[in-house]
């Protein structure tokens, strides 16, 4: 029946306009003779003197404390947290309730680990798929730029928008649908690439830094997610390809007509070419097998090698070898005939000595094994003499050279009339003007590497032909780089092993629901704490049922948590199985805070108080709790105030209050005598913290103020504001402040480190243990981040968060568990558990 009335009760409405309030149109500014008006009728009302208005409720006349006028006047915090709670959408009978979704990275590697790859990362709607694949891991996806949300990713900075991007999946990540943990982005790119090898993550950045530092190379602008999928890509700038393609038609430079042979292009870009890909060896990495399509080009048409491109061709090699060779040991002519058919289709050149080491990796042996040279920077010599012969001859070099050679075994055991053909061809197409570059190509393709020319030389030649000698300056290519191992070699390195499981294994699911009644809670086995299971990826949520109204505060002490509500009471819940075992009675008015304190004795007691001025103590220290409490003493009341707003108790014999009256007051906790009040803040006190002999308060009118707890005097005041500070915290000398606008400051060793803007709106709790930090506000979110730095800077990392269905008014992380106190009187408790029973 109590209820229903509530339900049915008139919500605050503006004594101006009549309109109910609200976080938007019809904001509650609070003024200083303590009644309150929407913000638009502050705005609208006369005003008889700078800066003054008369209230609209007692007429008196009241200042605005800036010159920004009512918008900088505290917020009603109260009016917002009431509205909030009787205007929360009606859900339909027997519907399942909404899952809270727990976002959240866990610190499973280290700050270096972080700081190396968050500069990498592309924010999700910076890209734009153009074409979606089933399997795209050997395919090379097309993509665009387009304008994302935020700019904090430093990878996106150096993009333009529009900007014509390939993708290349190398890696996924897969995560129980039904479980109540689902990482953030940045996190889940963490993830996939923690759940990577070492050599996969070394050539990652091997790929990132060489872009970045040879222009011959395209640009690889970072690593993107996506969600639908769960892949993370690998994405790289993409001109238009079509320019290098047509210096390779079916018929090749030369032409059907080969008196028309236009050997000044050929030469041209045969040295831009030999120039592209030694500046991939600059960078010690070898392709191992180039085609035409791992060629692009640039603004400039000069050639550039595509990285994105290499990678699929050695899938596409890796995929047609296990196909071929499935399940065999070691394979003859045949099976060999058919290795070769399966990779000449791929239109990809791959040298011999290359072949045999990736029949190797696949655990083959064949009959020239005893052929077998190491792979080098050799092998892409090999490669790019056979695309530049593809682009002098065309698609018919592939038949002419290989038509009475169906496989590498024939070409081996009859190698000099193979290089016959190779140049006749080269003779009938380029004359015996380019007998030097005719020669330098055939023993490109000598079967033994050390016999064939270094990379420089093919270009020294190719060179020759565009400058003289004497006018050629040579700068900064006079040595090859020295032939480096195997590892090196894309085509054999780790991206490309197709057969090995890419990303981390999907998570197993337990259980159906996240959310679970109060009833099932004896059913929950707990094991380990919050942040450990965190890097599980598997957390549920537990919904206790208990309050009639929004919940303003928590406190934990032998064993039970205590929340407090506006409903006049304070429940008590066992911490082994969350089971509610008393509820103290006996306020008269709302509850605003809560805590639990130790006297000199070591007994506990939980202290209490409302907005009327009410400050109860409850005794702990029985099995049975009474139900009345122990004292109670009140402070003066005013009605212009609100009452009590905040408590803390350092333990010093003393109980401090933040009061609506905009002092604090320190009490006895062993005969409730009124000690003294500190003054100085000019508008509500919100929030009190203690750490060190240091009292902090935070005030609705911006600012921060630090006191001795030895004479009670003013120390410093670190902030004077321009909005309400709605919450403080202090732990090991880091000082963490929370206003209405979303933001929050930190500052370490009273020093001002860092502000930044988290949340849309308000944010009414805060709690730190550590390097975790935990918000939540109006946008019924509770963000958690993790504090990182040193002495001179902070970082303040956004790993995730948790989706409530209303205002978040209370927190608090302790004992490892996460509790969560919202407007619409529900109260969550995230504790890690593996099973139900």
């Amino acid at each position: 029946m109590e209820s229903n009335e509530t339900e049915e009760m008139e919500l605050p409405e503006c004594p101006v306009c009549l309109q109910t309030y609200c976080g938007e149109s019809t904001v509650p500014r609070v003024l200083a003779c303590g009644h309150s008006a929407c913000e638009s009728c502050l705005l609208q009302l006369p005003k008889p003197f700078p800066n003054t208005i008369h209230c609209p409720s007692c007429t008196v006349l009241v200042k605005y404390p800036h010159s920004q006028g009512p918008s900088a006047l505290p917020r009603n915090i109260d009016l917002l947290r009431l509205v909030s709670f009787h205007q929360k959408p009606k859900t339909k009978p027997n519907s399942k309730p909404k899952h809270q979704t727990l976002q959240v990275l866990p610190h499973s590697w280290s700050d270096e680990f972080y700081a190396n790859w968050k500069d990498r990362v592309i924010p999700n709607d910076a890209v734009l798929i153009e074409e979606r694949l089933e399997d795209d891991r050997c395919t090379v996806i097309q993509g665009k730029i387009t304008t994302p949300s935020s700019s904090s990713f430093p990878a996106i900075s150096c993009i333009k928008k529009n900007q014509s991007v390939s993708l290349l999946q190398v890696g996924t990540s897969s995560s129980a649908t039904e479980s109540a943990l689902s990482f953030s982005y940045v996190a889940r790119i963490m993830r996939v690439l923690s759940g990577m090898c070492e050599k996969e993550r070394d050539e990652l950045g091997l790929i990132l830094r060489a872009s970045s530092r040879q222009i011959r190379l395209c640009k690889v602008f970072g690593l993107w997610f996506d969600l639908k999928s769960g892949s993370l890509y690998l994405v790289c700038e993409k001109h238009n390809r079509s320019m290098l393609r047509n210096c390779a038609p079916s018929s090749g430079i030369v032409g059907e007509d080969c008196s028309k042979v236009d050997t000044s292009s050929f030469v041209i870009i045969g040295a831009e070419l030999c120039e592209a890909v030694i500046s991939l060896h600059l960078e010690q990495l070898v392709a191992g097998c180039l085609t035409i399509q791992s060629f692009d080009c640039d603004n400039f048409g000069h050639p550039i090698i595509d990285p994105n491109e290499i990678l699929v061709t050695g899938r596409k090699l890796h995929h047609c070898v296990a196909e071929a060779v499935c399940g065999k040991g070691r394979i003859g002519s045949p099976q060999f005939e058919v290795v070769c058919t399966k990779i000449l289709k791929t239109h990809a050149y791959i040298s011999p000595e290359l072949l045999f080491e990736l029949l190797q990796t696949k655990g083959i042996t064949t009959e020239c094994d005893s052929l077998r040279y190491p792979v080098g920077y050799s092998s892409d010599v090999w490669s790019v003499a056979c695309v530049l012969l593809e682009m002098l001859i065309g698609k018919s070099f592939d038949e002419e050279t290989f038509s009475d050679c169906q496989n590498l075994l024939e070409m081996v055991s009859d190698h000099s009339g193979w290089t016959e053909k190779i140049t006749s061809l080269l003779v009938t197409s380029l004359g015996t003007e380019f007998a030097t570059l005719q020669t330098i190509l055939c023993k490109c393709l000598d079967l033994n590497p050390e016999n064939r020319p270094l990379l420089i030389d093919v270009w020294k030649c190719f060179r020759g032909f565009l400058v003289k000698t004497q006018f050629d300056i040579m700068i900064s290519l006079e040595k090859e780089v020295v032939d480096g191992n195997r590892s090196d070699c894309l085509v054999l390195g780790e991206l490309c092993q197709l057969s090995k499981k890419i990303g981390e294994a999907t998570t197993t699911r337990r259980g159906d629901d996240v959310g679970t009644d109060v009833d099932q809670v004896c059913k929950i086995t707990v094991e380990m704490d919050l942040v450990e299971a965190i890097s599980v990826g598997d957390i549920r949520c537990i919904d206790l049922k208990g309050h009639l109204d929004c919940i303003t505060g928590f406190a934990v002490g032998g064993g039970y948590l205590f929340s407090s509500s506006f409903d006049k009471t304070i429940c008590v819940w066992s911490l082994k199985d969350f089971a509610q075992v008393h509820r103290f009675r006996g306020h008269e008015h709302k509850i605003m805070a809560t805590i639990v304190v130790h006297d000199e004795e070591q007994k506990s007691f939980c202290i209490s108080g409302d907005s009327g001025c009410g400050i109860f103590i409850w005794d702990l220290n029985d099995n049975t709790f009474n139900q009345e409490p122990l004292k109670k003493w009140y402070e003066e009341k005013d009605w212009r105030y609100s009452g009590i707003h905040a408590l803390a108790a350092p333990g010093n014999g003393y109980v401090y209050t933040g009061s609506g009256d905009k002092s604090i007051k320190a009490w006895s906790l062993k005969d409730g005598m009124f000690l003294c009040s500190m003054v100085g803040h000019k508008s509500v006190v919100s929030s009190l913290a203690v750490s060190d002999g240091v009292l902090y308060s935070g005030s609705w009118d911006g600012s921060i103020r630090l006191w001795s707890l030895v004479d009670h005097s003013l120390l410093t005041v670190l902030e004077e504001g321009s909005f309400p500070v709605s919450s403080v915290n202090v732990d090991n000398h880091m000082l963490v402040a929370a206003d209405q606008h979303g933001c929050l400051k930190l500052w370490k060793n009273d020093v001002l480190k860092k502000s930044v803007q988290t949340h849309d709106g308000s944010i009414f709790a805060v709690s730190m243990e550590g390097k975790w930090l935990f918000t939540g506000g109006w946008d019924r979110t509770v963000h958690v981040q993790e504090l990182s730095g040193d002495e001179f800077q902070i970082d303040l990392r956004p790993l995730g968060s948790i989706a409530c269905d209303s205002v978040v008014t209370a927190l608090l992380y302790s004992h490892g568990k996460l509790f969560v106190g919202c407007a619409d009187k529900s109260l969550k408790v995230l504790p890690p558990f593996s099973s139900f029973s």
